[in-house]
Parts: C-alpha cells; structure tokens; sequence
C-alpha cells in the first residue's frame, strides 16, 4: 500500500492554527472592549458563539460521560470490524443517544426550549390556518415594517422551513418537546446519509474511518432540535440519493434515485437561503458517479420543487432580495466584518470540533503539493474541498455573520470526512479531542441552540 504524501507536520500545524482561532475569537473582544453584537442584546457574551457563560451538569451528564468514554474507547474498532448494516443501525443508536444525553444535560427543556422560542417556527407554525394564502403573502410578511411581519427564523428562511412545522402541527406533533425530539430524531441519520454516499461511490474504508467523528462529536451541541440540522438533514440524504443514482448498474433505478435526488435537494433550498451553495458537493458526486446525464434530471426534479413554490404563490429569487434587505435592516449591521469573518471560522471550528483544523491541513498540503495520498481516495478530499469552498463562499457573502455554529451545520459532516487523511495515532487522540470539547461546550455554555 502506497505511503501518504501528506507531511507529519501538517496536521500539526492545521491543530495548532485552529486553537490559536478560537482562542483569539473568544479573547480579543473583551480584550479591546469590542462589542460583536454576538447576541441581540448587544452584549458580547461568549463570542465567537451565539451564548453566554452557564456551568452546569443536569440529568444528561452522567450519560453523555459514559458514551464519551464508551466511544471513544470502542467506536474507531468496532467500525470497522461490523457488518455494514450493523454498523448503519449502531451509529444511529449511538448518535441518537449522543444528542439526547447532550441535550438533557438542560434536562426537558434542552429538547423544547429551542423550538418554543418566540423568534424560531413552531409559534408561528401553529397560527398558520390555510398555506395557500401564507404562501402568497411569506413575501410582503419579511421586511420589518411591514404590519405583523414574521419573526426573524420565519422571516430568515424559504417557507420550506416553516410548512415542516405546519406539518408537525396538523399530526398533532407541534408541542414544544413533541416537535424537538422528531427533529433530533430525524437529525440523527444525518451520519448515515453521509456514510452512505461514500460507500456508494467506492470508498466504504473511508466511511467506517470517519463514522465515530461524524457520529460521537460537538457538532451534537447544537444539532439536536435545531431547525439548521434539520436542512443539513435533508441535504444530506438528498446527496445520497444522489450518489446512489450515479453508481447504481440498473438505469431504471438509477433514475428514479436521481429524481429522489434532486426532490430532496430542492426541498433543502426552500428551507434555507443558504444551500445552493450544497451543489458544490453534489457535482463532486456527479463526477465520481461518471454518470453525467444525471445532472439534468436532477437539476429539473429540484427545479420542479421550486417552480412549484413559485405557483403557489412564493417565488425563490423574489424573496431573495427582500430577505438581503432585511438582514441588514437587524442586527447584521451592527456585527463587524472584521471580526466576523474570521470569527466565524472559530465558531465552525467549536462545532465542528478543532480535530477539523487538523484535517483540512492534510487536504491542503496534499492538494499544494499535486499528489494523491495512497491511502484515501480522492472523492473523500474533494467533497471535503467542495464543503470548504460553500464555506467560504458563505462566509465572504457577509450573509451568516455570527450563529454558524448552527447555520452551517449542513456543511459541517462532508468538511469532516477531512479527518480522513489523519494518521491512526491522530485519529485516536484526536476522537478524544473531540468528545471533550462537546461536553466542555455543552456542560460550560448557553448555546442558543
């Protein structure tokens, strides 16, 4: 087997730069007296995180300890050792279980205070009476001085968001603790649509190496209940589909995964402005399927699901602008660039965990220098490349100043498949790494989300 390329020092480097980051993103505001606007009040609070300062230990701690220790410990192994199925269903009841223990450190209300929010959905789900006339109208509600606009999650976002919980609501699911565990429910299979998509095109070792850090990881923090995790959800499985449709050998089911494909894609831009930029992926997944027909038709299935939107009275690229007026009428103008393009790289790095510093130091060394690392197929860096380039292209936008921690939760587990080209030695102290700063996080700060 061919040695890697990548220098010993790389990964070491990426770490170190990465904690220098973070620490500079807490520090120097209250160092130089600068307020970020990290939360509305206008206090700073903890930057670069949406929260503040609360040691705490509830009912989720001792549980949330003892998976750490279990995990770290028995999950790199066991990966690769369990038959694929196997392994699908333990890393769901794993991640299930990783989120619900994280969350209940808060007890019951880490499950229902998010979603019971006055600014997030469910409140404004549960006044909706006839979604035909909220879809005419979701455009003329966003601004601020329109009478009764809507509140700032509603008003953030395509109403794909919103209608899941009009859905949620007429199943009779629309309570506040009801309503978070569905989504953290659902999230929890985010892992296994990102594990399938790498088996599907050929890199199943790949898949079981990064299995414990998608699953077990402070990403967790803020992915339970949160709407956020839900599109990346979403994406995700719609990226699967995606890589199931470019490999599949029958073309008639190949197809027809494509077009599941490209349905769920579509339904990911209705909830969120933010992920079209998800296509960067999904081309890496459309090259390495060599099936190039299939990104028309699932261009035209996404396509569909907006254009339906459209006549039903909400049109994307109407609201879009509307939404940019907005933004900057709140509190996005008071946010400093300066600080916050940089500080919301420490924030990704919070919740996707420092180990990802270290990856994405491998991934640039080894693509500076040319080379292929012998070890890791190419598809693994480039969806991880692709995620990076949606990253800083959102990041440069100035559209996602602050609270990344949670907006760009959908990029976080293809940046993640970085770890990959870690060595072994890293990879074991580094899932430890990991562990620990999502219960550091979890038990030490309000996180919002």
């Amino acid at each position: 087997m061919s040695r890697s390329t990548v220098s010993p020092l790389a990964p070491w480097a990426g770490l170190v730069t990465g904690l220098l980051l973070v620490l500079a993103a807490i520090v120097v505001p209250p160092l130089f007296g600068w307020d970020v606007h990290a939360r509305a009040s206008g206090d700073s609070f903890f930057p670069p995180l949406h929260g503040y300062w609360e040691p705490k230990v509830g009912p989720g701690t001792v549980p949330a300890l003892l998976l750490a220790a279990l995990g770290w410990r028995y999950a790199a192994g066991l990966a690769e050792r369990l038959s694929w199925r196997t392994l699908l269903l333990a890393s769901y009841a794993a991640g299930l279980a990783w989120l619900l223990s994280l969350a209940f450190v808060d007890g019951s209300s880490g499950i229902s205070r998010v979603l019971g929010n006055d600014d997030e959905y469910l409140q404004t789900a549960r006044q909706v009476t006839d979604v035909h006339a909220m879809l005419q109208g979701f455009i003329d509600k966003i601004p601020y001085g329109t009478p009764d606009n809507w509140v700032t999650h509603v008003a953030g976002h395509p109403p794909g968001a919103l209608l899941v919980f009009v859905g949620l609501d007429r199943v009779g699911l629309g309570g506040d603790f009801a309503a978070g565990m569905v989504v953290t429910v659902l999230v929890a299979t985010t892992a296994l649509a990102v594990m399938t998509t790498l088996r599907a095109l050929g890199a199943e070792a790949m898949a079981r190496r990064a299995a414990p850090f998608l699953v077990l990881g402070p990403a967790a923090v803020f992915m339970a209940v949160s709407a956020d995790a839900l599109f990346a959800c979403v994406a995700a499985w719609g990226l699967a589909a995606l890589a199931i449709g470019a490999t599949h050998a029958d073309r008639a089911r190949a197809l027809a995964w494509t077009v599941l494909a490209g349905l769920l894609l579509g339904a990911a831009v209705m909830m969120s402005y933010g992920l079209p930029l998800i296509g960067l992926v999904a081309l890496v997944v459309v090259a390495h399927g060599r099936r190039w027909v299939q990104l028309p038709v699932a261009g035209a299935a996404a396509l569909a699901v907006v254009l339906g939107f459209a006549v039903a009275g909400y049109a994307w690229w109407e609201a879009y602008p509307v939404l940019n007026d907005r933004y900057w009428a709140g509190i996005a103008k008071d946010r400093p660039a300066s600080y916050w393009l940089w500080g919301n790289l420490a924030a990704l790095l919070i919740s996707a965990g420092p180990l990802l510093a270290a990856g994405l130091a491998c991934v640039r060394r080894l693509r500076a220098r040319g080379g292929s690392d012998g070890l890791v197929p190419p598809v693994v860096t480039q969806l991880a490349v692709a995620a990076a380039a949606a990253v800083a292209v959102a990041d440069a936008s100035r559209m996602s100043k602050a609270e990344v921690e949670r907006i760009w939760l959908p990029f976080v587990p293809w940046l993640l498949l970085a770890v990959c080209l870690l060595p072994e030695r890293w990879r074991k102290w580094g899932m430890a790494l990991q562990l620990v700063t999502a219960l550091v996080v979890q038990h030490l700060l309000y996180t919002s989300w």
